[in-house]
């Protein structure tokens, strides 16, 4: 499943803003759309996000640094969630993580410089009694092994 975003452009991100706008917590909801549109919260979106909910642009800022699942830079074609939760380091997560870094050849929170994969930490997926587990483009996966993460990075690269 190859996710394609839009290219950021203002007056589409005006749009996801203004479409957003009323509802109950729509600085998450907003910021949550501006990625799903373009992969990415683009900096340009900050202050205009401040504007329309009548916050300061520190604000907003705030809640997007805060939440690690928000990108400053868009992601890969792929995006290869490795968790990082105590549950999956206590199972071999560290070893499997450090595994797709070298394969990959990036660290945690890069994208590969043919920018297919991102690869990213998360702080648990709630696999809790399958651990070590990761998500490739959405799709959860447990009970991970060498075997298993050589596969999703392969995956991932294609």
């Amino acid at each position: 499943m190859t996710v394609r975003y839009e290219p950021w452009d203002a007056a589409r991100g005006a749009d996801i803003i203004a479409e957003h706008a009323g509802l109950e917590g729509a600085t998450l909801v907003i910021l949550h759309a501006l990625q799903e549109a373009f992969g990415y919260v683009p900096e340009p979106a900050i202050p205009m996000v401040a504007e329309a909910l009548n916050l300061s642009r520190a604000e907003v800022h705030g809640v997007f640094t805060f939440y690690h699942d928000f990108r400053k830079q868009p992601a890969g074609r792929h995006v290869l969630k490795l968790c990082r939760a105590e549950a999956c380091q206590a199972a071999g997560g560290d070893a499997l993580a450090a595994r797709a870094e070298a394969k990959l050849g990036v660290s945690l929170g890069h994208t590969t410089a043919d920018e297919r994969v991102t690869l990213e930490p998360i702080y648990c997926l709630g696999l809790c009694a399958t651990a070590p587990s990761a998500m490739l483009d959405g799709r959860v996966v447990g009970r991970l092994d060498e075997a298993r993460i050589d596969a999703l990075v392969a995956e991932a690269q294609r």
